[in-house]
């Protein structure tokens, strides 16, 4: 039987076959690694049980952040307020009010209360907060204006490339640290985001790690 392909063209056919095979395993491992769907879930926002408007408390009312997240500054986690943290004013202010309910049977000894939690880094990631939040990197970055949302939504991809693109660029985020919490600051009169976050990455000698074990310990 004639030879449908000569030997050198065979051989460029096998070539270009295990080429496209390579090319379809490093495809599936980058969107794997930089948009894994459990993660990259941007306008993800879970019911919770008691409506909790950050657009009224940090928006309107004007709460820190700190308020209710405590330890973010010190701490890698940014923890979920106690039930004592809503009582302190909600003693108070709408202390009979059908919607805090859930609340009310927390106070009397019914456990915390369940949140849904709506952001969650890969259980293979490393994300310390008070390293991001001590060199001013404001959490509007990663977390979206909240202050103007009554329902919190995931509002960044959270991927491996979007967190790269930051390290690499890391100016185009940077404030002042104690403004971090601030979602209304911006830079200087005169001052562009880029240039004035140049002079405090040099300030600070910001040096945001890019290999795998700045984030995969």
């Amino acid at each position: 039987m004639p030879l449908i392909f000569t030997q050198r063209a065979d051989a460029w056919l096998r070539r270009i076959g295990v080429g496209a095979f390579t090319s379809v395993v490093l495809g599936v491992a980058g969107l794997y690694y930089y948009a894994p769907p459990e993660y990259t879930r941007v306008g993800y926002a879970p019911v919770q049980p008691v409506p909790y408007s950050h657009e009224l408390h940090a928006g309107r009312l004007g709460l820190s952040c700190l308020y209710c997240h405590t330890g973010v500054e010190e701490s890698s986690v940014a923890k979920i307020p106690p039930t004592q943290v809503c009582m302190n004013c909600h003693q108070a202010i709408k202390s009979d009010s059908p919607l805090l309910e859930a609340i009310r049977v927390s106070w009397q000894g019914g456990g915390p209360v369940r949140w849904e939690r709506v952001h969650q880094t890969p259980d293979y990631v490393y994300f310390n907060h008070a390293v991001h939040v001590r060199r001013g990197v404001g959490c509007v970055s990663c977390h979206g204006k909240v202050n103007e949302m009554p329902v919190v939504v995931h509002d960044k991809p959270l991927s491996m490339g979007w967190c790269l693109e930051c390290h690499r660029h890391p100016e185009e985020h940077l404030r002042p640290p104690d403004e971090a919490t601030n979602f209304a600051w911006q830079p200087p009169h005169g001052r562009n985001q880029r240039e004035y976050g140049l002079t405090l990455k040099d300030q600070f000698g910001i040096r945001a790690p890019e290999t795998c074990s700045g984030c995969h310990r």
